[in-house]
Formats: C-alpha cells, sequence, structure tokens
C-alpha cells in the first residue's frame, strides 16, 4: 500500500486530497434488528492483517511528509439484508475475498434460528465502522 500511496501522492498536485476510506480495525458485528431494536448474534472473526498493514503504510507516509492529516472521523456502516438468503450471498462474497476466512457456518446457522423463532418484521443487520481519512498533499514536498 505504500507504492499505491506514493503513487497518489506522486499524481496529485500541491495541496490535492487523497480520501483514505476503509473499514476500522475491529471485526464486524451481526444481528438481527427489529422493530428498531439491535440484538448482536455474533462476530465476523476475519484477519485484520491487512488492516494493520494498511493503517502502518499510512503512518509511514504521514512521518514521511508526503501527506498531512486535514480531518478524520469515524462512522458505522450497517449493511441491512431481509432474508437469509442475502445474508449467505453476503458471506460467500466475503469469503470469496479472504482465503484464510475460517468457516463461519456456526454463524450462518445461529443467524437462521434468530430469523425462524423472531416474529416480526426483521432485519439482519452487519454493523462495522469505517474511517476516513482526508490526507492532502502539501505544497512543497518534492517528489
Amino acid at each position: 500500500m505504500v507504492h499505491a500511496l506514493r503513487e497518489a501522492h506522486r499524481v496529485l498536485k500541491p495541496n490535492g486530497i487523497l480520501i483514505d476510506l476503509r473499514p476500522a480495525l475491529v471485526h464486524r458485528r451481526v444481528g438481527i434488528e427489529r422493530a428498531g431494536r439491535y440484538r448482536q448474534l455474533g462476530t465476523l472473526r476475519e484477519p485484520l492483517d491487512d488492516d494493520r498493514a494498511a493503517n502502518r503504510s499510512v503512518s509511514y507516509v504521514l512521518r514521511a511528509g508526503l501527506f498531512r492529516v486535514e480531518w478524520r472521523t469515524q462512522f458505522d456502516c450497517r449493511r441491512v439484508m431481509d432474508s437469509l438468503g442475502d445474508f449467505r450471498t453476503f458471506m460467500d462474497e466475503f469469503v470469496a475475498l479472504r482465503t484464510d476466512l475460517p468457516p463461519h457456518d456456526w454463524l450462518i446457522q445461529r443467524v437462521q434460528r434468530a430469523v425462524n423463532t423472531t416474529g416480526g418484521k426483521k432485519k439482519i443487520v452487519v454493523r462495522g465502522p469505517l474511517v476516513m481519512n482526508v490526507l492532502r498533499k502539501p505544497d512543497a514536498v518534492c517528489d
């Protein structure tokens, strides 16, 4: 990622802005939401190595003076699904992104039980914070 950040620095004009938006360094939570109330069922057990490496890369280019932090925020991101089929599709896509992801059959079964036993209109919700860094390329940095 350092290479990508250096390339972004190279193509940005002085005072140009780079938006760094990615998941925070926490596991996503899965639950059922009904009538505005959320009940957590489990946590995705994804490895966070890539996220740690991305944080180190951003820290590196900041220390090197390639960018400065203009603004930083963290906010909750919710992925809402109407059915167990939608959740299974989400999990299939999630697993396809990382070959080192441990099996989550236990979580799918837990969600299925909750969907079957929770009455009324309900949604399956995956929650996790996103971090957004607005980085500015300084005027006086040379490539």
